[in-house]
């Protein structure tokens, strides 16, 4: 079956009160709509359609890389107008499937069940059963359970509205049934729009058997229409892929304070401490502790680390057994090895630290090649910029770096060197020796500090 997917994403989504188009805005980090297409992708859908209006080709260069067809609606005239825009780009689809660009956390599961189920009929449609079903469009059944169609909570009677199942929007049909029945629909109403929920009692007329499928959670077809549901959404969300984790094998202290804005993934007995965020992609090995407080973004953790209180590991590798923190960070391109200390107020971009070397105090280490068994001591500076161009610090092992030491690159330190607390280090200091940068000291005999005049 060659299945093409219509996602209806031209809504101006105005209670966002934004100049972003609502689709743009981020849950989880990404854009409502990419999780749309990601559960798209997910179905192997043969082709994608995404129909496009408000904030015009915004929506369109946002997904670039997205394997998807674009359709414009520049008139907003209805649900089915939508569908009927992204038909032509379905051409030669056997069945089409119609989602929505604002409802982002449909799972593929549910969907290859309505798929399934309604395999052998021509339109399947995704309902749900809510406790409180005010504002929905109800499923109205015949007698012997059959779908006759779908009435809106304002065109419902008393009876009716006592009803409590209620139509989703999503669907899947025909492609040649579907399209014929668009042909069909009328805007003979208030808004004077085109309703794709017009098209269950066009296929019923027919003598079509709507069949019908539910998701496991209401907040899979929870659309967002303002801030409030977004947030609402972003919490059932992370609570979701908390409770993964936690049946991983990860201890969250708090599950409702972890945001994963992309894909952390944990190896057992990882503890993770309250209000972490992970961007992008994350991977943990086993045995490591993360403190509160912390920010991982497209990162690895060696087995059995440490990252203590409020650190922040960005484009980095930490290797096994190594203690990151509190308040260090660690920038694109930081490799640090097996057992290194990198410690308060630590910065480390585009450098490679080798195992068994502690930075532990104070200290901005950039574009450097560091060996094992090194001890950077507090202060301690590579001057890597001169303006214009970067510059490699190189750094033998088992040096001694002094406190409050300026590597003025590019410079080497030899295996074995020792470099005096204070030095300015500009050329290259030998290994195996003491290397002093310094002006001598003096104190000067009668020198008096100066003091202010009294105030009259």
């Amino acid at each position: 079956m060659k299945l093409g997917v219509a996602i209806l994403a031209a809504g101006k989504g105005t209670r966002m009160r934004s100049a972003l188009p609502k689709v743009l805005h981020p849950l989880a980090g990404r854009p409502l709509l990419r999780h749309v297409l990601d559960a798209a992708d997910a179905l192997g859908a043969a082709r994608i359609c995404t129909v496009y209006g408000h904030g015009g080709e915004q929506v369109p260069m946002a997904f670039a890389d997205a394997d998807c067809a674009w359709a414009e609606q520049a008139e907003r005239l209805g649900t089915g107008h939508a569908v009927q825009q992204a038909l032509p780009a379905l051409d030669g689809m056997e069945r089409v499937l119609v989602l929505y660009g604002d409802v982002p956390l449909i799972e593929a599961e549910t969907l290859n069940r309505l798929i399934a189920d309604s395999a052998h009929t021509d339109l399947g449609l995704l309902t749900m059963t809510l406790s409180d079903p005010t504002g929905y469009g109800r499923i109205v059944r015949d007698a012997s359970g059959k779908v006759e169609r779908i009435v809106e909570h304002k065109d419902a009677t008393e009876e009716e509205r006592r009803i409590t199942e209620v139509n989703t929007g999503i669907i899947v049909a025909d492609r040649a049934r579907l399209a014929d029945w668009l042909s069909r629909v009328s805007n003979d109403n208030v808004q004077r729009e085109y309703y794709l929920t017009d098209v269950i009692g066009l296929a019923t007329s027919e003598g079509v058997h709507v069949v019908t499928a539910e998701p496991e959670a209401p907040e899979e077809v929870a659309g967002v229409n303002d801030r409030a549901q977004l947030a609402e959404l972003e919490r059932y969300h992370q609570r979701r892929v908390a409770e993964c984790l936690m049946r991983g094998g990860t201890t969250l202290v708090d599950p409702a304070r972890i945001d994963v804005r992309g894909i952390l993934e944990c190896e057992r007995d990882v503890f993770l401490d309250v209000n972490l965020v992970c961007e992008g992609r994350v991977r943990i090995d086993a045995d490591v502790r993360i403190g509160p407080n912390c920010i991982l973004k497209d990162c690895e953790i060696g087995h059995g680390s440490e990252v203590l209180a409020n650190s922040i590991i960005e484009g980095a590798k930490v290797g096994a057994g190594a203690r990151i923190g509190p308040f260090a960070r660690l920038r694109p391109g930081a490799d640090v090895g097996r057992g290194c200390h990198i410690g308060n107020f630590v910065e480390i971009k585009k450098s490679k630290v080798a195992d068994g070397s502690k930075i532990n105090h104070l200290s901005y280490i950039g574009d450097a090649d560091i060996g094992s068994g090194v001890n950077v001591g507090a202060g301690t500076i590579t001057c890597n910029y001169d303006g214009a161009n970067k510059h490699r610090t190189v750094i033998g092992d088992g040096a001694f770096i002094g406190s409050n030491a300026a590597l003025v690159a590019p410079v080497e330190i030899g295996a074995g060197a020792t470099i005096g607390a204070g030095s300015v280090v500009n050329r290259a200091a030998p290994p195996e020796q003491l290397t002093l940068a310094r002006a001598p000291q003096k104190s000067i005999r009668g020198w008096r500090r100066p003091v202010k005049e009294p105030k009259t």
